[in-house]
């Protein structure tokens, strides 16, 4: 007997017999519910989500109907679970591989206990359930900036991103693909505008898939306002040390005079404005 394979399930030939006359054979499927979706799965399963493991016996001549089949379900992390039942469900807590070992007990009318064990290597991972932003969510514009993100899916995992200035765009925006082989995603981008920017990131792997998205705000460099405000500080304290200076000079008593200029005050106001009033453009 054939086994047909599919991208949804995996075929266990299971061969039980008596002097090659009668045989079994069945496939393996496997199920993962995740609220309310379910999942069929192939040897690659999602870690500490309930699965479902089926055997579904090949029998078209039906000449097993009156057979009592027992079942030894060891799952490679320890545990064993044995029954009369096709079906076992149970879930890993962790990511890792596992060999599954499927024991089959043929019990027929008239014939000794026929024994048949199967072998399945799977894969464990970690399904991508957070993307999460390490970092300030306030940046400077032209300024070379690092993202830094942990992603906490079982690697390699696809990862897609995108930063739309002001949250909106005429045109569609493509993103950026990047392969990501362990739990830290770094993106190096250069912010051109001020403004909120909005950063879509969508991350998948061989068993799951998780879309997000942040709220970036870019101001003006701090530099550029030291730039401005700095003068306007020193014309200040000038004007400020220099009519301290004059107040407080020391008056002599004798006929000889000397002449002590003032600048007006409003002048003093016009030159200080007429310089602070140039800002960065």
């Amino acid at each position: 007997m054939s086994c047909v394979f599919a991208w949804i399930l995996r075929c266990l030939p299971l061969i039980l017999g008596v002097s090659g006359e009668e045989n079994i054979a069945g496939k393996l499927v496997f199920y993962q519910t995740e609220g309310n979706a379910t999942y069929v799965r192939d040897t690659e399963l999602a870690s500490d989500v309930l699965t479902e493991a089926m055997f579904q016996l090949f029998d078209p001549p039906k000449t097993l109907n009156t057979a009592a089949l027992t079942y030894t379900w060891d799952l490679g992390n320890g545990e064993v679970i044995k029954g009369t039942e096709p079906v076992v469900r149970y879930h890993y807590a962790e990511s890792g591989n596992y060999t599954l070992r499927l024991s089959v007990g043929v019990n027929v009318t008239e014939r000794v206990l026929i024994p048949g064990v199967y072998s399945m290597d799977v894969t464990v991972l970690d399904a991508i359930k957070n993307i999460e932003l390490k970092g300030p969510e306030v940046y400077e514009v032209s300024q070379e900036t690092i993202l830094a993100f942990h992603v906490d899916g079982s690697p390699p995992m696809w990862v897609c991103w995108r930063i739309v200035p002001d949250c909106m765009s005429v045109t569609p925006v493509g993103c950026t693909l990047t392969t990501l082989y362990g739990n830290t995603l770094l993106l190096d981008h250069t912010f051109t505008s001020t403004g909120v920017h909005c950063l879509d990131i969508t991350a998948r792997n061989d068993i799951s898939k998780l879309q997000t998205s942040y709220n970036l705000y870019v101001r003006r460099s701090l530099s550029t306002h030291l730039l401005f405000i700095l003068p306007c500080a020193a014309v200040f304290i000038a004007t400020f040390t220099f009519i301290t200076a004059m107040a407080c000079r020391p008056r002599h008593r004798n006929n000889t005079q000397y002449p002590i200029f003032f600048l007006p005050m409003h002048l003093i106001q016009v030159l200080t404005t007429m310089h602070c009033s140039k800002g960065p453009s």
